[in-house]
């Protein structure tokens, strides 16, 4: 990669760090597609070993506020949801389950936006997750379901749970990787390369979280999902 290369990997990482930081998701829909055009050897493994570590800081940053049973149930949804996923990809094509995800996604939103609201238990936590392992398998974009989920938490418990529950996810797809051996010396070397984005991104959300804790925390997390959902039923359409 040339120096302007690196560059413009780490300005995407910073962008994308400063969104998760501040509001709990949105790292891999600001950084992947960018990533891939700028060198697509950057992704999935040394995007996912700089996802783990922003993750690692966030819930260290939150760690007063993570509720860890509403994590336990949210990963014993995500891992049913990502082998759900991994099948619907067998059978379905790619495109199908990307247009499927961005119109549930953008109904979820709809829904929001006329203040329905969930009632936080073990069963919706589960199928949030169940929703976020199918969404994140066969579309690369996970956040959305329990972001929405979690939408009119307090912002340091949101971005706190959503943290714990990314940390077990990117976790799981790292050790994935170095099974299958796409995990080894050159993709730690790149992710050292765009690990200064995500480290400044985290910073920047210090200051960007407290903005958004004064009562703007929901409406950033519907117009990201919106966004997220509008980038997948994008692919389909152009």
């Amino acid at each position: 990669m040339t120096p302007l290369e690196l560059l413009a990997a780490a300005g995407v990482t910073a962008l994308g760090a400063t969104v998760q930081g501040s509001i709990g998701f949105g790292l891999a829909l600001v950084s992947v597609p960018l990533l891939f055009l700028i060198d697509p050897r950057l992704v999935p493994g040394p995007f996912l070993c700089v996802a783990l570590i922003l993750t690692l800081l966030i819930s260290h940053r939150e760690r007063e506020h993570i509720v860890v049973h509403d994590v336990a149930w949210a990963v014993a949804g995500r891992v049913p949801g990502a082998a759900l996923g991994a099948t619907a990809l067998v059978l379905l094509s790619a495109d199908v389950l990307s247009l499927l995800f961005g119109v549930l996604v953008l109904l979820a939103v709809a829904l929001s936006s006329f203040k329905l609201r969930l009632q936080l238990n073990r069963w919706s936590l589960i199928g949030a997750g169940l929703l976020s392992g199918f969404m994140g398998t066969t579309a690369a974009i996970g956040g959305p379901p329990m972001a929405l989920l979690l939408q009119n938490l307090r912002g340091p418990r949101l971005r706190g749970t959503l943290s714990g529950f990314f940390v077990v996810g990117v976790f799981v797809s790292l050790l994935a990787l170095a099974v299958v051996g796409r995990l080894g010396r050159e993709e730690l070397g790149l992710a050292l390369a765009i690990l200064p984005g995500i480290v400044l991104g985290f910073l920047i959300s210090r200051y960007t979280a407290r903005v958004l804790d004064r009562g703007y925390t929901r409406v950033a997390i519907l117009v990201v999902a919106s966004v997220a959902a509008i980038v997948a039923i994008g692919r389909q359409i152009l």
